[in-house]
């Protein structure tokens, strides 16, 4: 029998009952168990008081809400509006820009293909403050502001307090009988937010984990002086500084302690929550059932996305070594075995390299560990080749000079089981140049793992009407399947298909130029080739090719005005770290050419230039499924692999490009023949570079480069400073690591084609069939499958699961 309800408690149910303005108790019964197991307790089977509390609130919320807008309605009564723009809806939402470009941008890619294979897989990250920062295009210069992209919240987020772990900093080391101590150390709160990551139509919804710095309590209150309380409550900020705001350089290593503090700080957080979850056996459980770590790479895969999560490795040693007490033997292979590492760029002032004083000074004891792991490592390089004191000098993990400094993609090599590029070319580069002495002692560990996109997000939602008009043809499971796209080559010379793919390209055209006249004040002529190359701004991904390009059209259509010329608007975004000069200058170089062309009357609508301020996610879901023509033109060995030039070829846009980063299987997917490819390979390059490059030689043989060239240097486009680019000159000229002179020729002769194929829409139509069908390996789909089967050891499942309100079997 159950008891009988007490007075006391007769009035705890009156006021909850109350104070919810409710008067049925059960369905308050059933609103509070809601919250309790879906928003609070996901993780455990046990709840604690501050569950029942938030569980009770939120409740009380559900029943407030309605009321709360009730009584302002009342207030403020207006016309109830009867209908919602869903795109004006997701222009509200702010973009998460917490990476610097590719390199995020994959990572959700990702993430969206784990959750839609059934891969039982989480994302961590910092959960930044302020993130790539919001370029303004001022006077032609771009200026940075402040991404502030919480400040409305974010409904997407779930923050989990009581997950929060304590990341350690600075101290020193204890070598005591007891083993190894790390002591006075300063603590930051590392507190996880969850995001909910859905896969396609599976029901399977992953977790992406972002933490966020929080000054514990007693943050430098132990030891304050009398008056000094309140800056020790405002020095908290120091420590809550670790995740304020993204580094935003992209491929570019700057080694600034903060930046080290937030790669630890990520790596430190995430490690306790894998060990925490590892050591639980089952869903909800707090309870610890394993009690060592030896069976961790039976369970655990850890993919180090760059080399900025590599102290991940000796944060699992000391884990394992100081904490778990495990011998280094045991230690080592449990580690070797769980972690792998993706490569992401050859460019030598992208590779981190820490200084040992900064370590020695921030993380004491993660460098004794480095220097063991080195030790060991350079032990068996040396059984491997006695004497050869050259070869240990180049493989240590330490580089001697100056500066003591730690290598950190050799520490990811020697820490990890697996190594992968991320484009064939690229992966064949490492192993020939950059890692090849590593490559020689350990070949089974190096890999290729070509990039991928979603074609959720960059198919689908971006072009919903060309998805529809594959889908008219070949059904829906191409969406999960992409390689389903190769029966799209049956259709190719299907006049129906032609058409429609013709007439979404325009329709899309049509709205971004309303876009752009609405945004930019730009009027442009969507008949024209819409010829794009968005991406970060760097010398390497060379925009000042592309820049010759339109100086030389301009010049020819201003030479011959009434020749019959394919009008183009071509337009270049993205943004340029802000201390990097070059790439800045780059940008006023393309508004100062705007300037020029945009208001010359002879050249009219024939060309255009625009520079999209700018540029992410949300700007190129709108541009890339309007655009003609995809720029992909870096120096070949450059690009690690692009996935950009993926979207475009997935979105009906046709490339022009070198041979560089996945436009190599580009080309081979869809036929060489249906790409604009031009200019020097990577053994061209190579043997450049060994015969040495002379921008001088071409500037005197080629009379067009030449004449674009002295009217960049005299002033043509700067009319009121006329030395406004000598920078750019002089780099061109003189010191052109990208050999950007070298392929101008190849480039020019290759856009005359793309302007003569344009003039025949009906063949230019079936070029873009031809890659639309060639897409299929471009999928993250397949990049995740085969990471999942051949570095993590898990097999991709199909599989729907039951949705909540499904019977339960």
């Amino acid at each position: 029998m159950p008891k009988p309800l007490t007075d006391q408690d007769k009035r705890k149910q009156i006021s909850v009952r109350g104070l919810a303005g409710v008067e049925n108790v059960s369905d308050l019964k059933t609103n509070f168990n809601r919250h309790l197991h879906f928003t609070l307790v996901k993780d455990r089977n046990v709840a604690t008081k501050r569950d029942y509390y938030f569980a009770l609130a939120n409740t009380v919320r559900d029943h407030l809400v309605g009321r709360w807008i009730r009584t302002q309605q009342h207030y403020y009564e207006k016309d109830p509006k009867l209908g919602l723009d869903m795109e004006e809806l997701q222009d509200i939402e702010e973009d998460a820009g917490l990476g610097n470009g590719g390199l995020g941008r994959l990572a959700a890619c990702f993430l969206d293909s784990m959750a839609s294979l059934g891969l039982a897989a989480y994302g961590y990250g910092i959960r930044y403050e302020f993130g790539i920062f919001n370029q303004k295009i001022v006077n032609g210069w771009q200026v940075e502001e402040a991404d502030d992209w919480l400040r409305y919240g974010n409904p997407w987020e779930k923050a989990r307090p009581e997950y929060m772990r304590p990341v350690h900093f600075y101290g020193r080391v204890e070598h005591t009988p007891e083993g190894v101590k790390w002591v006075d150390t300063q603590v930051v709160l590392a507190l996880p937010y969850d995001t909910p990551v859905p896969g396609y139509r599976n029901n399977v919804v992953n977790t992406m984990r972002l933490w966020s710095a929080k000054a514990p309590c007693d943050f430098n209150l132990k030891d304050f002086n009398v008056g000094g309380y309140i800056q020790a409550v405002l020095d908290r900020n120091l420590a809550e500084n670790i995740s304020r705001v993204l580094y935003p350089n992209d491929n570019f290593f700057e080694g600034k302690e903060l930046r080290l503090k937030q790669e630890y700080f990520v790596v430190a957080a995430t490690l306790q929550d894998i060990v925490r979850r590892f050591k639980s056996s089952k869903f909800g459980s707090t309870e610890v059932v394993r009690v060592d770590l030896s069976t961790l790479p039976d369970k655990v895969a850890i993919q180090l996305n760059d080399t900025h999560p590599a102290m991940a490795i000796p944060e699992l040693m000391r884990i394992l070594l100081d904490t778990e007490h495990q011998k280094w033997e045991k230690a080592w292979d449990i580690c070797t075995r769980t972690c792998a590492y993706t490569n992401h760029t050859v460019l030598p002032e992208a590779l981190e390299r820490w200084p040992t004083d900064l370590l020695q000074n921030l993380l004491p004891r993660h460098l004794e560990i480095i220097y063991e792991i080195n030790r060991r490592h350079l032990e068996r390089i040396a059984k491997l080749y006695p004497g050869d004191q050259d070869r240990l000098r180049r493989m240590s993990l330490v580089e001697e000079g100056d500066q003591k400094k730690i290598n950190m993609a050799h520490l990811c090599i020697v820490g990890s089981h697996a190594v992968n590029g991320v484009a064939r070319i690229h992966s064949d580069i490492l192993k020939a140049t950059l890692f090849k002495d590593f490559y020689e002692v350990d070949p089974h560990k190096f890999q290729n793992k070509t990039n991928g996109i979603t074609p959720r997000r960059w198919l689908v939602m971006c072009n919903p009407g060309l998805a529809e008009v594959i889908a008219e043809r070949i059904g829906e499971d191409y969406i999960r399947d992409l390689d389903q796209l190769k029966k799209l080559l049956a259709f190719v010379d299907d006049d129906s298909l032609i058409h429609d793919i013709a007439k979404v390209k325009q329709e899309n055209k049509l709205k971004f130029s309303a876009y752009l006249e609405e945004h930019y004040k730009v009027k442009i002529n969507p008949n024209s080739m819409f010829d794009v190359q968005v991406k970060r701004i760097h010398e390497y991904k060379r925009q000042l090719l592309n820049c010759l390009h339109i100086i030389t059209l301009y010049n020819r259509i201003k030479k011959e005005p009434n020749k019959n010329w394919t009008p183009r608007t071509i337009m270049i975004g993205g943004k340029a770290a802000p201390g990097y000069h070059t790439a800045k200058l780059i940008i006023r170089l393309i508004t100062a050419i705007g300037e020029i062309v945009n208001h010359d009357t002879v050249v009219g609508d024939r060309l255009k230039v625009i520079f999209l301020e700018n540029y992410k996610v949300t700007l190129a879901e709108k541009i890339i499924p309007a655009s003609d023509l995809s720029e992909q033109i870096s120096t070949a060995g450059t690009e690690a692999s692009g996935t950009g030039n993926m979207k475009f070829m997935l979105n009906g846009a046709l490339t022009i490009g070198t041979m560089d980063g996945a436009n190599v299987e580009m080309a081979e997917e869809a036929g060489e023949e249906n790409l604009f490819i031009f200019g020097m390979r990577v053994d061209d390059v190579d043997a450049m570079d060994k015969s040495g490059y002379d921008a001088m030689d071409y500037y005197n043989r080629i009379p067009e480069l030449k004449q674009a060239m002295d009217q960049i240097a005299g002033g043509f486009f700067s009319p009121d400073q006329h030395d406004l680019f000598k920078d750019i000159v002089n780099m061109l000229l003189h010191h052109d690591r990208f050999k950007v002179f070298a392929d101008y020729e190849a480039y020019i002769k290759c856009q005359e084609k793309v302007s003569a194929l344009y003039k025949n829409p009906k063949e230019w139509t079936k070029m873009v069939i031809h890659n639309i069908a060639g897409c299929g390996k471009f999928s993250s789909d397949r990049t995740i499958s085969q990471y999942a089967r051949e570095i993590w050891g898990m097999e991709p499942s199909l599989e729907r699961i039951p949705a909540p309100d499904d019977p339960r079997q």
